[in-house]
């Protein structure tokens, strides 16, 4: 069973910053993939980013490349994802997710969840 949990977010100003983490708990996270989805209001859950905790490159959706960054402390069980020069289409809550197999980009392929940040972005 993997339990994750999401802080980090907040109200910002246009072009500024946030780092969201997303803290697990389950010793074999390593044979996971980790991603990071959010749901503007009134829109569909859709994808942001995701890794896949044993190498290769991280996935982003185009409208965040550039100015959002997946990273990882194995030494504090948590995975971040850092957004710089934030948009006001960024609002959204931001949800971590994981899986062991799959499509990195459907929220159909992760089995756990974590409860969701709130992050908005002002103009």
């Amino acid at each position: 069973q993997v339990q994750l949990v999401e802080s980090g977010g907040g109200l910002v100003q246009a072009g500024g910053s946030l780092r969201l983490s997303c803290t697990y708990s389950v010793r074999t996270f390593n044979l996971y993939r980790v991603a990071w989805f959010r749901q503007p209001p009134g829109k569909e859950r859709e994808f942001v980013a995701a890794f896949n905790w044993s190498g290769g490159k991280p996935y982003y959706t185009n409208s965040v490349k550039g100015r959002f960054t997946t990273s990882r402390d194995n030494a504090k069980n948590t995975v971040y994802l850092q957004m710089d020069s934030l948009e006001p289409q960024d609002t959204a809550v931001y949800y971590c997710a994981a899986s062991d197999s799959g499509s990195y980009f459907r929220t159909t392929s992760y089995e756990y969840w974590g409860q969701g940040t709130q992050v908005t972005v002002s103009s």
